[in-house]
């Protein structure tokens, strides 16, 4: 078994995970199985390094001394006991002495600045906040800061050598040699910066490529299916539905009414109303502009709907072809990936998703090959994120509720479906005034835009979140105004829940140091940014996804239980949750390292406390 090399409490330099750069560290122990150190920053993070990875600090300044014993004062001592016999006079001597001591001082200047700008170069803290590896600055500058340094490295050697070759009177000869060896030098120096770290998807995801083929089929039958059962007078899982003539599954008519929804959004999304902020940083360093004008859309798209019912448009026209609405949305998705997919192929490499450049067609045209498709400005993800879906799936339940009296011949809906209108009405007006939050979720910053997004946004959240309320339409549900109370109440605890911690986790990543916030303890990171382990974020990891459930819930319980159908919805938000909650716990153990692990035995509790 080999033995350690450093002792513990020792102060050596440690190289950052992923990167060329050493940072000073104080080695706290050492793991005889793994073979590993755990050295620890100035900042507090403590991370797990191999032996190869530390040097002794004596190394470092052993350089540094090599570098000043060839000084240019040396080097021109030598050039002064070869000069011709032809000696100058004793006063222009004087004058020459003078001049090298000028030149002597300019070239010690130049010297201290090669020896002083990689070292800030090398520890200027990156502004890149996305992507870190465990705790690293970001490694999405890396590229562009290796240059950097390199650069701020050779620009120093250049002057020193202009200076002293200018007054050297070595020969021609030794010239054209040393030109060479510089030459070589440079070429060598000048390609190691170009080398791109490889962005290539290691680890794939659901369940691979077979998974992901898989789940392009599964994704739209399952909506199709649950459609289909809730027109059935027994919606039971065992009384499969029959399949419906494939000719009335679609109408032109139906589809072009889709496309005038979609275009609908994109103009109200066009229009100059509303703040611009910026995205996070890219890999390349640079931010995205967005503009937030969400709230603003939905307002537009009220209007526009009452003015539809006051010249008596039949809104429940929806209910009567919804199952062609879905495939029609359906079949736009699938074009609309088709064409990301396309021309994601012609895109930069830094503008490739992180999670969708397998190299696997298949497994890149469902996660997304490429992180941001625009066109100009227009943003495609972002738009589809929360616009044409999300108040798509407000319309289609006033559609319910208006078919429900209609079919019915109530004078007003019934209490279960205005449960289900209100809670879920309140949930999307709650998405698009906090429209700004979604620039820093999964789904923007580490997702790609392909079939995965597209169809969740434009098929899945409209038809199949307004499961309910297309439930009660054909299976009325009637509840006492006690019942109904006590799942208003459950709904607003867990909007409480759901709304309160993520205002916690905003206006702490805004402002860390607001007094509002002072008795907010949290573990700090390489990253600057710090986890919280009081409030919300110290009862679970992800009190958000808490509301989100309970919300879920509430949401089916107006439906009754005579069948399970009504309480898919919150089935499969516990499954889509939890897998979400692994995949956030797989990014942030890479993005924070050892904080992280301190951060979960601070907070065991994933989801469901003293549950999960």
């Amino acid at each position: 078994m080999p033995s350690r090399k450093f002792a513990d409490g020792e102060v050596v330099m440690g190289r950052w995970p992923g990167s060329v750069l050493y940072y000073e560290v104080q080695v706290t122990s050492y793991d005889d199985v793994a073979h590993l150190y755990t050295v620890k920053y100035k900042d507090g993070t403590e991370l797990a390094l191999k032996e190869s990875d530390i040097r002794s600090q004596s190394s470092f300044k052993h350089r540094k001394s090599q570098s000043s014993s060839s000084s240019p004062s040396r080097r021109s001592s030598s050039r002064s006991r070869s000069r011709s016999p032809g000696r100058p006079a004793k006063g222009r001597r004087r004058s020459a002495s003078q001049s090298r001591e000028h030149k002597e001082d300019k070239k010690k200047t130049i010297q201290e600045t090669s020896l002083a700008l990689p070292v800030l170069v090398l520890f200027k803290p990156s502004e890149n906040n996305t992507k870190r590896y465990n705790g690293e600055p970001e490694s999405t500058e890396k590229n562009a800061t290796s240059c950097i340094i390199l650069e701020q490295k050779l620009k120093p050697d250049l002057e020193i050598k202009r200076v002293l070759e200018q007054y050297s009177l070595r020969s021609r000869k030794d010239d054209k040699k040393k030109e060479e060896i510089y030459s070589e030098k440079k070429t060598f120096v000048a390609v190691k910066p170009i080398e791109k770290v490889s962005t290539k998807t290691k680890e794939m995801e659901f369940g691979g490529r077979i998974g992901t083929f898989t789940l392009i089929f599964f994704l739209p039958a399952t909506v199709f299916y649950l459609l289909l059962m809730c027109k059935q007078d027994d919606p039971s899982l065992l009384n499969l539905p029959p399949l419906p003539a494939l000719e009335s599954l679609w109408d032109w008519r139906v589809f072009g009414v889709v496309l005038l929804w979609f275009f609908l959004q994109a103009a109200f999304y066009l229009l100059p109303i509303g703040k611009v902020v910026e995205g996070l940083p890219l890999s390349s360093g640079r931010r995205l502009q967005y503009r937030i004008n969400g709230f603003y859309a939905f307002i537009l798209t009220a209007a526009a709907v009452g003015v539809l019912l006051y010249f008596e448009f039949e809104l429940h026209y929806l209910y009567d072809h919804l199952m062609q609405f879905a495939v029609s949305a359906a079949a736009f998705s699938l074009a609309l990936s088709i064409y990301l997919y396309v021309r994601s192929l012609k895109a930069p490499e830094e503008e490739l998703a992180p999670g969708g450049n397998s190299g696997y067609f298949i497994y890149d045209f469902f996660t997304g090959h490429e992180l941001n498709p625009r066109i100009g400005s227009f943003d495609l993800k972002y738009f589809c994120e929360l616009r044409p879906g999300l108040i798509g799936w407000v319309v289609i339940n006033l559609a319910m509720l208006l078919a429900e009296m209609k079919i019915h011949n109530l004078s007003v809906p019934s209490l279960s479906m205005i449960l289900v209108n209100s809670f879920q009405l309140l949930y999307v007006v709650d998405a698009l005034w906090n429209e700004e939050a979604v620039l820093t979720t999964m789904d923007i910053t580490h997702d790609g835009f392909g079939f995965m997004l597209a169809f969740g946004d434009l098929v899945w959240v409209p038809f199949v979140y307004s499961l309910q309320a297309f439930y009660l339409v054909g299976h009325p549900t009637t509840i006492t105004w006690p019942v109904a109370a006590a799942i208003t109440v459950l709904n607003c605890i867990g909007y409480y829940i759901f709304r309160s911690a993520n205002s916690q986790k905003n206006n702490f990543r805004r402002n860390p140091a607001d007094p509002k916030l002072a008795n907010l303890k949290f573990i700090p990171t390489a990253t600057g940014k710090g986890l919280l382990v009081t409030g919300w974020w110290g009862f679970v990891r992800h009190p958000n996804y808490l509301g989100d459930i309970i919300m879920a819930l509430a949401w089916s319980l107006p439906c009754g239980f005579n069948h399970i159908l009504p309480y898919f919805y919150v089935i499969y938000f516990i499954c889509l949750l939890v897998h979400r909650e692994a995949r956030d716990e797989h990014h942030c153990k890479q993005k924070y390292g050892l904080a992280w692990e301190r951060y979960c035995q601070r907070v065991p509790y994933r989801i469901f406390p003293y549950i999960y």
